[in-house]
């Protein structure tokens, strides 16, 4: 017999909890192992239980949702989480995700895509409620944007030392290539990290190989 999936229920909200074991408890292949109303609870009872998926919301009282998320995903790294919120802001989707959260849906969901998104989570899938995947392509297409407009902000001689770094070049090589003395290239190097908001060589190198200013060799 194929085994159930073992679920924990993570909301300040008795009634949210009650609800949620209500019509998980009618699917013969899941089962609510335990409930808590606060992140620090969650993760003790993720230790006593093992679950196999949590069902956590954000706003917990002792702990905030993703600080939870995150030490549960780093000590139990088998659990997998699935955010159910009220929140679709981009930051709090942006924090979810990066604390190692597999899904994110809104309690406006129904019972069916709930049930659904806890089965695709625990395959393995990535799941998101449409509200929130149209937040992260809309913060997507606005980064694009914002690097595209940096980007321009770059002189010819800025992108082609730009294109260059990426390509490994020194700043000696740089020089030689282009006809420059290597004091003109450091100032270049820094005007490029400078415009770009960018911290070394190596976030530059990627930046242009992600915007196709150069490719590897």
């Amino acid at each position: 017999m194929k085994k159930a999936i073992q679920i924990l229920i993570v909301d300040d909200y008795a009634v949210v909890r009650e609800g949620l074991r209500a019509f998980i408890t009618t699917e013969s292949d899941m089962e609510v192992v335990g409930e808590a109303a606060d992140g620090e609870t969650a993760v003790h009872l993720c230790q006593t239980l093992n679950p196999d998926v949590v069902i956590m919301d954000l706003a917990l009282p002792n702990n905030e949702g993703t600080e939870a998320i995150q030490t549960i995903r780093q000590s139990f790294p088998q659990v997998y989480i699935l955010v159910l919120t009220n929140f679709a802001e981009e930051d709090r989707v942006m924090a979810a995700l990066k604390s190692g959260a597999h899904g994110y849906m809104l309690k406006d969901a129904t019972t069916q895509d709930i049930l659904r998104a806890v089965r695709n989570v625990y395959r393995g899938k990535t799941v998101l409620h449409p509200s929130v995947a149209y937040v992260l392509l809309r913060a997507l297409q606005a980064s694009n944007e914002t690097k595209q407009t940096l980007l321009e902000g770059l002189t010819k001689r800025e992108r082609d030392v730009l294109q260059l770094i990426a390509q490994g070049h020194t700043n000696q090589e740089i020089a030689i290539n282009l006809k420059i003395d290597a004091r003109t290239v450091r100032v270049h190097v820094s005007h490029v990290l400078q415009k770009l908001n960018l911290n070394n060589r190596t976030q530059a190198a990627l930046f242009a190989l992600r915007h196709g200013l150069a490719t590897l060799k």
